[in-house]
């Protein structure tokens, strides 16, 4: 019998009455990861709904439901499951946040997936048809990444930046104290095969290529052999990685060689208590930052930094010389965070331990919004953290310090392909300032109250025999 399965990425959050934030829209890997594990020789067929730039469609039929979760959407996504499972569909969520908060999002699910997917899902599918969905699915290791082939297909039709998203690799070994990749992964990396990640990179076409990747250089010799298989490919790249790689000469040739544009590198503090504090202290070593960016500049490498406030060693002083840094440099783009404590980390269990958590499960708190502080800082208050995070934005990302930084001949300019896209980049990232400043997490819209899942059996195991009877 045929089945129906509908694959749902949910946003943020939406303002009542407004469309969500349409900026930085991407074709959202884990979706198409999903798909591609799909068993397409047992008769299903697959939709795909993206809740940041399309309606879903509640009463359209069908038999089973799927999600990838975060924190920052969970709220959302369990408004989501509750508007399915008022319909009588089950509701499958995987990804980050049930990992890592499983008790909570088995109260809004039938069934979650602890740890990725891989070898899991198709016990899944199995399971359902077979009218015995288990509540918690839970992977016993790190599965083997080879053989997965992200089904694209399901964008058709779907508008998107024309950046294509491909995974070389998973995970870091790093153990970041605020970091949810090292609980989610267990600061292990594990890649897929190169020849693979080749075969995918061909098929996408589009005039960008970003490694999705946690930290692309986590295993630097099989990180090193796959730079040099993307040389004669002569595609123009970019991804995220730990500075401690800006110290490998044969690292910077090979990326420089193979069209990397840019990396992402998280600088999150200037202060070194604060690094030893986030277990990041290997950002200062072999010369420290500056060391690092000489390197980079060098080989006109081209970077998103991102810095954190609100650790404990932060004062007022701290964005004011953070900004003077990023704009000295002139970085390509620049985030200005305040710390977060996601679920599941260090850092979380600290706070809660010393009792600076303001709210119980933040994610989910009717007052919460995204920007918001949600713990009690040190040295300033959560106001003063989240209030100098955007004036630094604002700074950055002001027409002057846009024409100054665009000027930047050495690196931001040196391409033309990337010059080109400067000015575009920057004036989002300008649009995005104000427009994501107390956003909702989940919809202001809904009036439904969030359906609770029954904990002792599935959710109408007579509902799904009959849908797959349909």
């Amino acid at each position: 019998m045929r089945m129906r399965l509908t694959l749902v990425h949910p946003c943020i959050g939406r303002r009542r009455g407004q469309p969500y934030i349409r900026t930085w829209q991407m074709e959202p890997l884990a979706p198409a990861t999903l798909a591609g594990l799909t068993p397409r020789d047992q008769d299903i067929d697959i939709r795909f709904y993206d809740d940041r730039t399309e309606s879903i469609p509640f009463d359209e039929p069908t038999d089973l439901v799927a999600m990838s979760v975060e924190t920052y959407t969970a709220k959302r996504s369990y408004q989501i499951a509750s508007e399915f499972r008022r319909r009588g569909v089950p509701v499958v969520m995987g990804g980050f946040h049930p990992t890592l908060v499983p008790d909570e999002t088995s109260e809004y699910a039938e069934s979650i997936v602890m740890g990725e997917a891989e070898g899991l899902w198709q016990t899944v599918i199995d399971d359902f048809r077979a009218a015995r969905l288990q509540r918690v699915y839970r992977q016993p290791k790190r599965p083997a990444l080879s053989g997965i082939r992200p089904d694209r297909s399901i964008f058709a039709g779907k508008r998107y930046l024309p950046v294509g998203l491909v995974e070389a690799g998973r995970g870091c070994h790093f153990r970041c104290e605020f970091c949810a990749i090292q609980s989610y992964f267990g600061n292990t990396q594990t890649r897929r095969p190169t020849e693979e990640i080749i075969e995918e990179i061909r098929k996408v076409r589009k005039p960008l290529i970003f490694f999705v990747d946690d930290n692309i250089t986590s295993n630097m010799e099989q990180a090193k052999e796959f730079f040099r298989a993307l040389i004669p490919l002569k595609i123009r790249w970019v991804s995220q990685a730990s500075i401690n790689a800006a110290h490998d000469e044969e690292f910077l040739r090979l990326i420089k060689a193979s069209g990397c544009q840019g990396l992402l590198i998280g600088f999150e503090s200037l202060n070194p208590e604060n690094l030893r504090r986030m277990r990041k202290s290997f950002n200062t070593m072999k010369g420290g930052y500056e060391k690092a960016l000489e390197n980079l500049k060098r080989h006109e490498i081209r970077l998103y930094v991102t810095f954190i406030l609100g650790y404990d060693e932060d004062n007022g002083d701290t964005l004011r010389e953070t900004l003077a840094f990023a704009q000295r440099h002139r970085f390509y783009i620049v985030a200005f965070n305040h710390l977060t404590p996601f679920p599941g980390t260090p850092l979380y269990d600290r706070l809660q331990q010393e009792g600076r958590l303001l709210y119980d499960r933040w994610w989910l708190h009717p007052e919460y919004r995204y920007g918001m502080v949600p713990f009690t800082p040190q040295g300033l208050t959560a106001e003063q953290v989240k209030q100098r995070c955007i004036e630094a934005r604002q700074a950055f990302y002001s027409y002057s310090s846009i024409f100054r930084r665009g000027l930047d001949f050495e690196v931001n300019s040196r391409n033309w392909f990337m010059w080109t896209h400067f000015f575009s980049i920057n004036l989002l990232f300008r649009s995005e300032v104000l427009q994501r400043k107390d956003f909702p997490l989940g919809d202001e819209s809904y009036v439904g109250p969030l359906l609770k899942a029954q904990h002792n059996q599935p959710l109408s195991t007579e509902r799904m025999v009959t849908l797959q009877a349909q």
